[in-house]
Order: structure tokens, then sequence, then C-alpha cells
């Protein structure tokens, strides 16, 4: 796992502004921040560092999907990250899995002991931070303690996590990943987020923000808005079909 990834501007950084108690705010901070408690969690921590973590899944093949973005519930603050990776491997370091010319369902069946010794893990690249319900893109002032939840964000989490531009320069910087894939995969969530009457001006936002941070690698740069027009147009045939 690698410990130095990503950058941050100094704009990400914000100071603490004291704000009075408003009722309807921590309604609202409620809805964004999510309610662990009632939301079964999808992995734990088992590697962490400032940058990365590593987490076991709950269920073997059950890691989140490749560019879909987590929480994880530690102290002293909820962490944000993206899914950039996911491995099943034995518990076993010296002793590889071997075929055995047989479908899972008969494996399990002849051999179920097999799938004992497996576990799903996967690996989150860090983006920022929850202050109290507002994601603040910048490097937590302490890593995820091990053992804690990974949990699946919400619509309104994506919605409020894709909202600053941070997010592209941060996942552009980040060396050692498969950084347009992972950027197409992420926009594509903070698409699906959104209200559908809502997607075409955030396309247009983040084409143009885009446009500024690759202005020198145009061919990259058309690649990556062509493939999110075409998402968000099959999103839109899509809600139409449904209605």
């Amino acid at each position: 796992m690698t410990h130095a990834l990503g950058s941050r501007s100094l704009d990400s950084f914000r100071d603490p502004v004291p704000q009075v108690a408003d009722p309807q705010r921590q309604s609202n901070d409620k809805q964004i921040s999510g309610d662990s408690a009632q939301i079964s969690h999808t992995g734990e921590v088992i590697e962490s560092s400032t940058a990365q973590l590593v987490a076991e899944s709950v269920r073997l093949h059950g890691a989140p999907a490749f560019g879909q973005f987590v929480r994880i519930e530690t102290e002293p603050m909820p962490i944000l990250g993206v899914v950039h990776n996911a491995q099943t491997q034995s518990l076993e370091a010296n002793r590889r899995p071997s075929a055995y010319g047989k479908s899972e369902e008969e494996l399990r069946l002849e051999q179920p002991q097999i799938f004992e010794l497996l576990r799903t893990h996967f690996d989150v690249f860090v983006l920022g931070y929850l202050d109290g319900a507002y994601p603040v893109l910048a490097y937590p002032p302490q890593p995820a303690r091990i053992h804690s939840f990974v949990y699946l964000c919400d619509a309104p989490q994506v919605e409020a996590v894709t909202a600053n531009d941070q997010l592209l320069r941060s996942l552009l910087d980040a060396p050692g990943l498969p950084t347009d894939e992972l950027l197409l995969a992420t926009l594509c969530y903070a698409l699906e987020a959104r209200d559908p009457a809502h997607q075409q001006a955030y396309v247009l936002r983040t084409g143009k923000e885009l446009s500024r941070l690759l202005r020198d690698d145009y061919d990259r740069l058309s690649a990556i808005v062509r493939r999110l027009k075409e998402r968000q147009s099959t999103q839109v045939e899509q809600t139409q079909v449904a209605r």
C-alpha cells in the first residue's frame, strides 16, 4: 500500500467558523452524515495510513464497486474515500488457491472449507473527512483506526463530496492509481447521486474544470469528457424508459 498519494491545495483548507445551533440545519446534518447504526457496514479497516487504507469485506466477493464513495466511521472524525482496487486471496500467505475445474456452486457443495480460507479486501484512497456534516477535501489529522467500520456513502453524501472541484485535482494528482478510469467512475457515481434535471449542469461545470486542469493534454481531456457525456446520456435514457 502506497503511503504518499494525492495532493491538496490551500483552497481545500478552511478556517473553522463558529456557528449558532439551528434545528433545521441539525436535521439536514443528520441526513447528510447518515445514521451508521441503522445501515450495515460493508467492510472493516485492517490496514491504515493517512493517504490510503485497506478494508476486509464483510462478504466474500462483496467489495464495493470500483470508484464507489465510502465513509469510515472513526475517531476523531469520519473519513471519506473512494475504492480503487479489490482483491480476493487466501488467508494463508504461502498457500495459493488451486483450480479445480468445477463451478463455485459445485465446490461449495463438495468442499465448503475452501471458501473459509478466502477473504476479499478492498483499497481506499482517502479524499478527506467530515467536519460535522460537511466534507473537507484534505487529509484527515489522523488515519482511520484499525477495525473501524466502512460504509457506502448515500446519495446526499456523494453529492456533497463531488460538489467540490478539489476532488478532480486530488484524483488527477494521485500517482500509482488508474487515475482516468477512477475519475470517470467517481464522476458517474456523482451523476447518479443528482437529480436528472441537474446532471447536465454538473457535466458542463466538471468539463470546464477539467479543461483548466488538463489544458496541456487535450487528447486525455477529450476522452474523459466524451465518456462522461456518454454515461450521462445513457442515464437520461434509462430514466425515461423507467417512466
